[in-house]
């Protein structure tokens, strides 16, 4: 599932496009082989005459719940879960049947920061805390692949665009001096 292009402005473009680690797909991964095992070892050692059918019934159905429930639903999870960065903004969307999107303007945010545990390190993946001038403050992106260069990406885009709606030496001498001339600031006729 891929992100969709129309929630994206004219002019802006995407940098970063994630999903959580694929660690988040190890205990799935192992349930579906868990179970797997579990009804072929029922089938080669339960009789296949009386208890033992109703037993390898049992055994399949707690394995199909199992796939279900602890396999199937992480991945879908896993899968609809988007981390997309642009030259905007940052957009954070989750959810499988509901759907939680938000918005984070580059322009907004305050502060960034990730954070590694060591078996996160060795798995090069990581946590990375966004603070902007928000209502909610702080957005937690968990399970962040490559989360070094994620948060070094960000910190670029975000000063890209303060650079942009910045004014540079040249154009703050200009306005200066206009202002010294009694010249007006904005021509509102234009």
């Amino acid at each position: 599932m891929a992100f969709p292009e129309d929630v994206l402005t004219e002019d802006e473009h995407v940098v970063l496009h994630l999903h959580p680690h694929w660690k988040a797909l190890i205990r799935p991964i192992a349930v579906l082989v868990l179970a797997i095992a579990a009804v072929v070892v029922g089938v080669l050692l339960l009789p296949e005459s009386g208890g033992g059918s109703i037993a390898l019934a049992v055994i399949g159905a707690i394995a199909l719940v199992a796939v279900l429930w602890l396999g199937l639903w992480p991945f879908l999870v896993w899968r609809t879960t988007h981390y997309l960065f642009t030259n905007e903004r940052v957009l954070l969307q989750k959810g499988v049947f509901s759907r939680d999107r938000r918005d984070l303007p580059l322009a907004r945010v305050n502060d960034h920061s990730m954070n590694q545990r060591f078996i996160e390190r060795l798995l090069g993946c990581g946590t990375l805390t966004i603070e902007s001038a928000g209502e909610r403050g702080q957005s937690v992106l968990a399970d962040v692949p490559g989360v070094g260069k994620v948060q070094t990406t960000l910190y670029e885009l975000v000063e890209a665009q303060h650079d942009k709606h910045s004014l540079g030496d040249d154009e703050m001498r200009d306005m200066l001096a206009d202002m010294q001339d009694g010249k007006r600031l904005r021509d509102t006729t234009s």
